[in-house]
């Protein structure tokens, strides 16, 4: 399951996708007390098991992701799990086979980095003190300094929605409507 999220509600209606990022030790499954989220051995961590999931919540608050999401109809979290029933038989997940600018896509590195050669992918977060290591790569410019994300430091940044020629659009808005009105 992948859910989408908004850029900027307020003022766009551009979405990007919500994608499990199959943490190296997901810290979903280590704070589930009925151990209902399993990790494959081949590093993809599943949705909650229906038979065990007890809908505590205690995955979707501690993702530090935001990816679960609980389902209260069902009693049952769920996520992304890679398509596994695809990935499992040497299929890509759905979301990358139909993904039209290919934001998304499945391959090892090497195949990521013929993808995209002005790219380098990265698969660790840094959340102040915590690193996270992840099966999901994000694909940043080769010339980026760093090997790590600082989501942290994301906090700071001005919103995705602010774009630079906002002001000036809105003062000329208001500017026309202040002239209009003193005709």
């Amino acid at each position: 399951m992948i859910h989408l999220d908004f850029m900027d509600r307020a003022r766009s209606t551009q979405t990007f996708p919500v994608v499990c990022m199959h943490c190296d030790s997901p810290t979903c499954a280590e704070v589930c007390p009925a151990d209902a989220i399993k990790r494959t051995d081949d590093g993809i961590v599943q949705t909650a098991r229906k038979p065990r999931c007890i809908a505590c919540n205690n995955c979707v608050l501690a993702c530090p992701f935001g990816v679960p999401k609980m389902s209260t109809k069902m009693n049952l979290m769920m996520k992304c799990d890679m398509c596994y029933d695809r990935t499992s038989v040497g299929l890509k997940p759905m979301c990358a086979s139909v993904c039209p600018s290919q934001a998304l896509a499945f391959g090892t590195r090497a195949e990521l980095l013929a993808l995209r050669p002005h790219a380098k992918p990265v698969n660790t977060f840094q959340f102040g003190a915590q690193t996270i290591r992840t099966k999901v790569n994000v694909m940043l410019p080769a010339v980026a300094p760093r090997e790590v994300v600082d989501v942290t430091e994301a906090i700071y940044e001005p919103s995705i929605g602010q774009y630079p020629f906002d002001d000036a659009f809105v003062d000329d808005v208001f500017k026309s409507i202040r002239l209009g009105s003193g005709r």
